[in-house]
């Protein structure tokens, strides 16, 4: 399970909002790798979620993201738990 804390202004970045056409949130990219690479080496995954964190300015760490990444490869399920952070 991995964690990330966020400011109320930033949630747009993790999850999708089906309004915003020209966002680029990491819930849409994840599931899109979710489909698409499932079974997939986790080296192959790891740097397009990469890719995808930092085009959403999110700071996932390496083991997050290798985490993910084994839970694609694997059809797991993964859970994010998400902070919002009002201060």
């Amino acid at each position: 399970m991995g964690d990330i804390t966020l400011h109320p202004k930033e949630l747009h970045r993790l999850l999708a909002d089906p309004a915003d056409r020209y966002a680029a949130p990491y819930q849409r990219a994840y599931a899109e790798l979710a489909v698409s690479h499932r079974g997939r080496p986790v080296d192959e995954i790891v740097p397009l979620l990469r890719t995808a964190a930092d085009r959403a300015l999110l700071g996932f760490s390496g083991a997050d993201l290798l985490e993910q990444a084994v839970a694609i490869s694997s059809g797991a399920p993964y859970e994010l738990r998400v902070r919002v952070a009002t201060g």
